[in-house]
């Protein structure tokens, strides 16, 4: 039976096979993500080193540091900084760690990583980077990590901003 060409397509060797065309997705692959106020935010995929869930009390505070830090967390042998990303971006809400886990999305670059706590992961979506605005309403605080925004369709004055993660990482902010 498994012998017979007819077994898997169901045709004769004359028949030609069908196939189905792969839609190719438009731009590029980005992490969409909420912070504490609602406010959605995209990173592209490629600047992303991984996702984590940890529990809040793997999370270990450190005294004396900036208040943007909720503290380190050992990530398979590497000691990384989490910090809240709202409040690193002037959001007034504070990220509630009364939770069972907490949304970590590490970022890299040369070496340094940082984990940045956001409220809640939305989706992985294609993009069209040809489609992104300047960022319109918002803050001084915010504007020099804001590379440009997308509006969304279905919500009038809802926007889709995309970050810069180098300037998140080289930001002198963390020293505060």
């Amino acid at each position: 039976m498994i012998g017979n060409p007819d077994f898997l397509t169901g045709r004769g060797y004359d028949q030609a096979p069908e196939f189905q065309e792969l839609e190719s997705p438009e731009g590029e692959l980005h992490l969409r993500f909420f912070v504490a106020s609602g406010d959605e935010f995209a990173l592209p995929a490629t600047g992303i080193k991984e996702v984590i869930s940890p529990t809040p009390d793997r999370i270990t505070p450190i005294p004396n540091v900036s208040p943007l830090l909720l503290g380190t967390l050992n990530v398979r042998g590497r000691v990384i900084w989490v910090a809240d990303l709202g409040q690193f971006l002037g959001d007034p809400a504070t990220l509630s760690t009364d939770r069972s886990e907490i949304s970590v999305i590490a970022v890299e670059d040369q070496d340094t990583m940082l984990g940045l706590a956001v409220d809640r992961i939305n989706e992985m979506d294609w993009l069209n980077i040809d489609e992104v605005q300047m960022p319109s309403n918002i803050t001084d605080g915010m504007a020099p990590f804001i590379r440009g925004e997308w509006s969304i369709a279905d919500t009038p004055q809802r926007f889709l901003r995309l970050l810069d993660q180098v300037a998140i990482l080289r930001s002198a902010r963390w020293a505060a």
